[in-house]
């Protein structure tokens, strides 16, 4: 007889890995409103401040006044409206790409890529800490899928040159999302030409963060732009808004629009949100101060935590994991912060590998050095009371 869903919730419980929601109450930012008190946010993916940043706001109230809340439909019905149109150009053109499809969210996107691009004479070759959902993804597709360690572009290559499929796709994240490391992208591009393969960039965490102009990974290592490179990209985080898209060459994007069923089965988003990224993209382009002051926030903190002791998994970006290892003491640190008006959320398998939880700070442009000082301070006191 099968577990009662109260069975599997206490078995959650006892395991340390039962989830619950902590309500904001207050708008982004780097101080928010939990529980009636004023809290310093370390958690949140707005890193450049833009989720409640004026001139957002501004385009999305005039696209309201103009075009309503809801897009009513599907885009391929008749929910394509000017603003869906006007910023998937501004995305190809942020991305140096030929053309750009928008997705309703990251997860929407790399399920809707992979799934139209890999079928069952397709062999997927992912990084093993790729997000859940490039792994969602790649059991979807029913392609042969392989997993090579992270980061690991000699094991890549051995999997790659063993390959006799007639399309080949790799697929990596930029930033990854648990670790704050890099994809070594200049490597991995470097094997497509020689054994004629894809590559699908997830470039969530990277997109307005990383490269002299934001434009992400690619930009920031220096890999130029490849006709078998396709990006996708999030609206919600750096950019403060909401959505995704994928961009790459226009013969993609005209198949995903045909075959791509997250896209096709999908109410288009709301214009208002649309408005709000352009405007978001119009300022990671013309205020780089902003990338400056999040990569020094970020750089101040890891080395701080170096110094303390702490272990920080080889982080080289705005998200820093603080390893703690068991799922109990990680949720008993965030508690302890919690209650000292800091907020970061404790990170716990399934979402990282057993033995592995941690605390995963997550820095934005607008946090003060105080306030980072002031954090850093709880966050040694509440891992020392823990031991």
């Amino acid at each position: 007889m099968s577990l009662t869903f109260n069975e599997e919730l206490d078995r959650l419980t006892e395991a340390g890995l039962r989830r619950s929601m902590t309500v904001v109450e207050s708008a982004q930012g780097p101080r928010v409103n939990i529980n009636g008190r004023d809290t310093l946010l370390l958690c949140s993916n707005d890193y450049l401040g833009l989720a409640n940043h004026p001139a957002l706001k501004e385009a999305a109230r005039a696209a309201i006044g103009k075009y309503g809340v809801g897009s009513g439909a599907s885009r391929l019905v008749s929910g394509t409206m000017e603003p869906h149109v006007a910023l998937e150009g501004r995305i190809a053109r942020f991305k140096d790409a030929p053309s750009a499809l928008l997705f309703n969210s990251g997860y929407h996107a790399n399920i809707g890529a992979i799934t139209a691009l890999a079928h069952r004479h397709t062999e997927i070759f992912s990084d093993r800490l790729n997000h859940a959902s490039i792994v969602d993804a790649c059991i979807l597709s029913r392609a042969k899928v392989h997993r090579y360690q992270n980061r690991d572009v000699d094991g890549l290559e051995r999997l790659l040159k063993r390959s006799k499929a007639r399309r080949k796709l790799v697929v990596t994240d930029g930033v990854f999302s648990m670790d704050g490391t890099i994809a070594p992208l200049v490597d991995v591009a470097g094997l497509l030409d020689r054994y004629n393969a894809m590559l699908l960039l997830d470039d969530a965490h990277a997109t307005g963060v990383l490269g002299t102009h934001g434009k992400g990974t690619l930009e920031h290592l220096g890999v130029p732009a490849h006709p078998s490179i396709i990006q996708m990209g999030t609206l919600g985080k750096a950019a403060g808004s909401f959505g995704a898209f994928i961009a790459g060459d226009k013969a993609l994007i005209d198949l995903l629009v045909s075959t791509s069923r997250p896209f096709i089965y999908t109410t288009a988003l709301p214009p208002a949100a649309c408005a709000a990224s352009i405007a978001a993209i119009d300022i990671i382009e013309g205020e780089p101060q902003r990338r400056r002051n999040l990569l020094d926030n970020a750089a101040f903190v890891r080395d701080a935590l170096a110094h303390a002791g702490f272990d920080t998994l080889g982080s080289e970006s705005q998200i820093i994991p603080i390893l703690i290892g068991d799922p109990v003491k990680t949720m008993t640190v965030t508690k302890r912060l919690l209650d000292r008006g800091v907020f970061i959320q404790g990170i716990r398998p399934p979402t990282v590998p057993d033995g592995t939880s941690r605390l995963r700070v997550s820095l934005s442009a607008s946090h003060a050095r105080a306030d980072l000082e002031f954090a850093l301070s709880m966050i040694i006191e509440a891992m020392n009371e823990q031991g």
